[in-house]
């Protein structure tokens, strides 16, 4: 049994995490309530960010406070219940998004975003689906000129301190890059070294069977106990008793409240989205990802027509669906995209990403319990961040040195 692993949740964080051990000959067994890359995993842009070297912090200053609190934008709303259950958390995010502060996190943060094309390369080989990738990058456009500007400033010093590629556009680049889009769009900033995959939870599953072709196994089950069994650990599901040396926590949402079982108190919340497809003519499809960068929502083109995913919503993770952030992303979309056909899904997914206050995931041993891992936490980024953490955590396991300076993402940084 000194070999058998469990790892917990079948996102993009667990399967990749799950793929690595199984390469390096560990039995794995992969639990998870629904099929790989079927929650979180499923409804995100479609994006591997390798530009994404900044977290996204929370907002400063006045003026951006006092916009939010009408609730009407579309990059972020919130509710009372969801703002007061998270108080802690928030208050903690906010300060670790002031400006001294977000700048120590930035190149920790960087230190995995910049491997994240690079891992995800040897899985898309194993797992075939080069047809899904594109590798053209994707457009952050702009309606400001100010907004343009100050987003050249942040693109280049990435260039210089992290490898992030791009090109600035004007209005007429634009226009060559993506005819589809109104005047309303001034230029943008083409990402060139970032990657789009149209079909996410495809991508995940591809993986999973990956791992499952190695040897791995993969059990659909509802996840009702984690607790200690002697040397081991002890895995009580609604389809029977699993037992291994080592359980890998990798529940995205839902590690919070595990980790409140276990005896773990860390500053976790979520912030939930919600993504429709749209019809569009073939000859009027979008040809790069979009994201309206003042707005704040992406288009995608997937394989189930063109994705509208909204920014983010702080409310409780079971409290009831509500769709205005939604329809009021695809109003101002189709101000840009006047070709955005009509929805396609009988109701919109939604969704929800697994954050902590310090913008960092967790990734690395329990304090307290020896044989236990964990890795969540990731935020907006869990499917560019997945292989790379799948191969640091195999790494760290099997007592290796990784390939990342992995202090910054300790779990005892909270103080457990």
């Amino acid at each position: 049994m000194s070999r058998e692993t469990i790892v917990l949740g079948a996102g993009m964080v667990g399967v990749s995490i799950a793929w690595h051990l199984a390469r390096r000959g560990r039995s794995v067994l992969l639990v998870d309530r629904r099929p790989p890359g079927q929650e979180t995993s499923f409804g995100n842009g479609g994006l591997i960010q390798r530009e994404a070297v900044r977290p996204y912090p929370f907002p400063q200053g006045v003026g951006k406070l006092l916009s939010v609190l009408p609730n009407r934008r579309v990059d972020i709303r919130y509710n009372l219940r969801g703002m007061l259950e998270a108080a802690g958390p928030l208050f903690g995010y906010w300060r670790h998004s002031l400006p001294r502060s977000h700048a120590r996190i930035i190149p920790e943060y960087a230190s995995l975003i910049m491997l994240s094309t690079q891992e995800h390369e040897p899985m898309i080989e194993a797992a075939n689906v080069d047809a899904m990738i594109s590798k053209d990058g994707w457009l952050e456009v702009y309606r400001s000129q100010a907004g343009l500007d100050a987003r050249r400033l942040e693109a280049r010093e990435a260039a210089e301190r992290f490898g992030v590629t791009h090109e600035v556009l004007d209005r007429a680049g634009l226009v060559r890059r993506e005819p589809q889009l109104s005047d309303r769009a001034i230029g943008a900033i083409h990402w060139t070294n970032s990657w789009g995959v149209d079909d996410p939870g495809g991508l995940v599953a591809a993986y999973a069977r990956s791992f499952e072709s190695e040897g791995g196994r993969f059990v659909q089950a509802e996840i009702q106990d984690v607790a200690r069994n002697g040397q081991g650990w002890r895995v009580v599901t609604d389809g029977g008793v699993h037992e291994a040396q080592e359980v890998v926590m990798a529940l995205g949402p839902w590690a919070g409240s595990w980790m409140k079982r276990l005896d773990y108190r860390m500053p976790t919340f979520v912030k939930r989205g919600y993504h429709m497809h749209y019809d569009a003519h073939e000859a009027r499809r979008l040809q790069y990802w979009v994201a309206d960068a003042e707005v704040g929502y992406i288009l995608a083109p997937m394989r189930a027509g063109i994705r509208l995913t909204t920014g983010a919503e702080l409310k409780p993770l079971d409290a009831p669906p509500h769709y205005g952030q939604l329809d009021a992303a695809e109003r101002v979309a189709r101000s840009i995209y006047p070709s955005l056909g009509e929805r396609l899904d009988p109701e919109p997914w939604k969704g929800a990403r697994p954050c902590l206050s310090d913008m960092k995931p967790v990734i690395g041993p329990a304090p307290r319990h020896e044989g236990l891992w964990f890795a969540f936490g990731h935020g907006h980024q869990g499917f560019t961040l997945g292989p790379v953490t799948g191969r640091v955590m195999a790494e760290m396991m099997e007592g290796e040195v990784p390939v990342v300076e992995m202090s910054p993402f300790r779990a005892d940084r909270f103080g457990n």
